[in-house]
This record gives structure tokens, sequence and C-alpha cells, in this order.
């Protein structure tokens, strides 16, 4: 009987093992799927453009690295100039919509008013809408208001967000509501009980929202590509566009890797300094309770 249930235990312990193994092989596997676009980006980019175009076959270690590609990508087109505008548009966007989104989220949440839980009901509605219909309507709106070409009009249809309002609205209701009614009779008011008590409460998912916002306004496309003529007013991500159609050319494609690793490189280092609070956020996000 003793021999038995040994052999049962160990059998258990090598399925444990295997299924383990099994799971880390695929995790693995389905990593190396997901990271060789910015393997070959990078490899890509450090090749001359002289090699690159002489491989009959593509070459997965380069045999001469460069780095004349990233020197192109600054001097032939005015990419810092790119970058400093997508960094105005991103730090005023995302600041912008913080304070839009945390006080939608907090009247949700704490404040009662009549037709609260209707006028909720609507506005999560509007998730069901795609940003793709609006996309008309905002460009005649800010045409008529002559802000075509400007900041303004690259910032103003992007400072509120459905999601972003509900997922923090669900962690702020999560806060006890005894918090509240104690810091009420205290004499505190609404806004510095925002401030001082549930926002430091959500600090993750506050952060997580303002990482997501600040990586979709880096990678915003449409709009800008839309609301925008004026080279001056280029984002990296119509730069990268204008680069490839009048700046080195098309067939100069390793000097346009060089420009895509360099727009992608704050991103990157963005999500792996903050992965943690990202999940945390998430996670805090969606537990109410």
């Amino acid at each position: 009987m003793e021999n038995s249930l040994q052999s049962k235990h160990k059998n258990t312990k090598i399925r444990k093992k295997t299924i383990k193994a099994l799971t880390y092989t695929a995790l693995g596997i389905w990593a190396l799927i997901v990271l060789f676009p910015f393997y070959w980006m990078i490899l890509t980019s450090i090749k001359s453009y002289g090699s690159y175009n002489a491989e009959s076959t593509p070459a997965f270690v380069p045999t001469d690295p460069t780095f004349d590609n990233y020197i192109t990508a600054f001097t032939s087109v005015p990419l810092l100039d790119y970058f400093i505008n997508t960094l105005i548009f991103t730090l005023a966007t995302t600041a912008l919509m913080l304070v839009v989104t945390v006080l939608a989220a907090f009247a949700f949440a704490r404040i009662n008013f009549k037709g609260k839980n209707i006028a909720f009901t609507i506005f999560l509605s509007l998730m069901m809408i795609p940003s793709e219909l609006v996309v008309i309507t905002n460009f005649v709106t800010i045409t008529n208001m002559d802000m075509r070409n400007t900041f303004m009009g690259l910032i103003l249809p992007s400072v509120t967000s459905v999601f972003y309002i509900y997922l923090l609205k669900e962690n702020f209701a999560s806060i006890p509501d005894e918090l509240y009614y104690a810091a009420k009779v205290d004499g505190t008011s609404d806004i510095k009980y925002l401030l001082k008590v549930m926002v430091p409460m959500c600090k993750p998912t506050i952060i997580t929202v303002t990482i997501l916002k600040i990586i979709e306004c880096w990678n915003s496309y449409v709009w800008p590509r839309l609301i925008t003529d004026d080279e001056a007013y280029y984002l990296v991500s119509n730069g990268i566009q204008a680069i490839r159609e009048g700046g080195f050319g098309r067939e100069n494609i390793p000097a346009m890797m060089a420009a895509v690793t360099v727009i992608s490189i704050p991103l990157i280092i963005l999500f792996l300094v903050f992965r943690k609070k990202i999940m945390e956020g998430v996670a805090r996000g969606g537990t109410k309770g």
C-alpha cells in the first residue's frame, strides 16, 4: 500500500514537471515569435545599404554592422523635430486626459445625482461605436474652429476615453464607502477627498491609464494624418511616412528601420520599466470589493 502511494506521488510529480516544462516551452516559442520582428528591425537597421541589397538570402547575424543609418535618420530628415512635436502632443494630451478621466470617474463612483446609472449606461454604450465613425465629425468640427495644423487641433479629440473612465470608476468604487462618509463628517471637500484618499489608493490604476495613454498618443497616426498637412506639426508616426516618401527613398530600408527603431525605443523602455504597474493596475481595475 505504501509503495503504491509513493508510486502515485512520484507519477504526480513527474506529470506536474512535464506540464510545467511544456508550458514554459510553449511560452518560450511564443516569445520568440513575438520578439522576432523587433530583432529583425534592429538587425536591418545596423546593415549598410550595400550589404542589405547584396543579400540573396536574409542574414540573421550582421557580418559588418554599422550605425551610419542612425546618423542618416537624424540628418536627412527632421526626425528630432518630429520627436519634439510628439512629446508635446503626448504630454499635453495625457495631462488633460487624466484631469477629465479622474473627475468623471469620481463623479460616477462617489457622487449621487439623479439619473446617474442611466447616464453611465449611455456613456458606456459609446464604447460600442467605432472610433472611425466620429473621425469625420471631429475633422469637420476642428476645421470649422480653424484649428487645423495646430497642437490644439491634435489634442482636443483625444482628451477623454470611455474605457479609461470605466476602468478608474470601478477602481474608485472598490474603496469602502465608510472612508468617504468619515471624511465628509470631518468637513473634507469632495476634491480634497479625491486628491488625498482616492488618488493615492488607486495609484497603480492611474499609472496604468497614464502609460497606456502615452503609448496611444505616441502611436497615433490616423487623426494626425488627417488634421495636419504642415510638416512643422508632424508626429513621429506621420514623420515615418514622410521619410519613406521624401526622405531616404523607398528603397533605403536599413535607414527606414533605423528611424523606426529610434521611435520605438522610448515605448519599449517605458513598458519594461512599468510593466508590473500596468499588470497590477489592470488587475485592480477589474476587481471590485
